[in-house]
């Protein structure tokens, strides 16, 4: 059994959907790419993330192949993989690995070229930290004390710090995977801090209209006032 979906050919998509056809290869595969506002290798970073957030099986592959193409590295994906158990799901995650491990042995992609688990962690930001730990656990601390923990020790104090994505990306994917699952409430977080490690307002605003293809246009349209509120609340 192959860990890859039958992908549909442009003839099959025109046999059941000519307008599909002409969209998917016009504007998805086309004019979408072509726009200035967002790299091609950040693109490929939000079309992971949100074809792994939500299982989109029939589409992984060929976006892992336009991601090592566009520069995203084998170690880097392997991490965004990783970083997507914690904010879409262990499933998920799970379902990318047979997939991904298809696509990195036909590109010769080696075992030494992945991260290490033991690899040393990204300086923290102790002050920041506190205050966020902080706060976390006097709203939540006696609803599920062992989710603050381990958000803590799990996410903050190791995911978040591992080397093999840099802190941008790993807000990219964060807020990728938030909007995708129609997750507002915790976008302003992960928005600002995304602003906080590098990521321009003119890329966010770029970002959402990526995902309007991919996570649909309601996902999007939720998370835009939050989007409005966050960039209105740093001018």
């Amino acid at each position: 059994m192959t860990g890859t979906s039958v992908v549909p050919t442009s003839q099959d998509v025109d046999a059941v959907s000519p307008a599909l056809r002409h969209f998917n290869e016009c504007v998805v595969q086309g004019e979408l790419w072509d726009r200035v506002e967002l790299s091609a290798r950040d693109r490929s970073v939000v079309t992971l993330a949100v074809v792994i957030a939500r299982s989109q099986s029939v589409q992984l592959s060929t976006t892992l192949e336009a991601a090592l193409k566009h520069g995203v590295k084998p170690a880097e994906i392997s991490e965004i993989i990783t970083h997507l158990a914690f904010y879409a799901g262990w499933g998920n995650a799970l379902a990318a690995i047979l997939p991904t491990k298809e696509v990195f042995s036909r590109n010769g992609v080696k075992q030494e070229a992945l991260p290490s688990i033991h690899d040393a962690l990204l300086p923290l930001d102790e002050e920041g930290e506190k205050k966020r730990a902080t706060t976390v656990a006097a709203n939540f601390g006696e609803v599920a004390p062992g989710v603050v923990q381990n958000t803590t020790d799990y996410l903050f104090r190791n995911l978040w710090l591992r080397p093999g994505l840099a802190p941008r990306d790993r807000s990219l994917v964060t807020v990728t995977a938030l909007v995708a699952a129609g997750q507002v409430a915790q976008i302003p977080y992960h928005l600002n801090r995304a602003l906080d490690n590098g990521l321009t307002k003119q890329q966010a605003s770029e970002v959402l209209n990526q995902l309007a293809f991919h996570a649909g246009w309601p996902n999007v349209f939720s998370a835009m006032p939050v989007f409005k509120e966050v960039f209105a609340g740093r001018s």
